[in-house]
């Protein structure tokens, strides 16, 4: 079975948290589609060409039908000219992907465990930094000796947000906006207690 590692409020290791054992039942491709879904979600949708019959101009015959020895050009609207329309050009799509409701907690709990398993899902029972200094935030993320760390948090507080908002290795979110995508491209997470309870839960 997996387990969270607990930290107290020096933030030093203080016991451990067990995720529940079917989460190491789950399918990895149910994260694989929740976070194939997300990404398709972030796509602007914004490339667009105009084809022969969108574009200005092309009015006149270019030149006389026959006579020229040349091709007949009947417009040149035609892909075949500078300022022509395009052939098969971008348009504008629907890049949604649909997943379930079933999948997308399938694959929360996939990454929670995924981070517990690789010794990187670290549990606290509040999360603050009163201060609001940001030295004060880059002490709490080098103990954790982490790459990058996400933070998932009840509320947060002004406070905790000015000390952490200028760091680059780090992301906090409240956790009605956590989700299984931002879970599995941190290298850790530090949650509070009371969130990984609710989404050990929910999910």
């Amino acid at each position: 079975m997996s387990k969270a590692i607990v930290l107290n409020e020096k933030f030093e290791n203080n016991g451990e948290v067990v995720l529940p054992a079917s989460y190491e039942e789950i399918n990895q491709h149910n994260l694989y589609l929740y976070v194939k879904s997300y990404l398709a979600s972030l796509r602007a949708n914004t490339a667009r060409a105009k084809t022969r019959a969108e574009v200005s101009g092309g009015g006149k015959k270019p030149k006389a039908q026959k006579g020229s020895g040349a091709a007949r050009w009947g417009s040149k609207r035609s892909p075949l000219f500078v300022g022509g329309g395009q052939a098969f050009g971008p348009t504008k799509r629907n890049y949604d992907q649909k997943v379930n409701k079933k999948q997308k907690a399938l694959a929360l709990k996939y990454a929670l465990n995924a981070q517990a398993n690789n010794g990187s899902l670290f549990v606290v029972d509040s999360f603050k930094v009163e201060s609001g200094k940001t030295k004060d935030a880059v002490a709490v993320l080098n103990k954790l000796n982490k790459r990058d760390t996400l933070i998932v948090v009840d509320t947060i507080d002004e406070k905790t947000y000015l000390s952490f908002r200028n760091i680059k290795n780090c992301y906090m979110v409240e956790k009605q906006e956590v989700n299984a995508y931002l879970i599995a491209v941190y290298h850790s997470v530090l949650i509070e207690k009371s969130v990984l309870e609710v989404l050990t839960k929910e999910a």
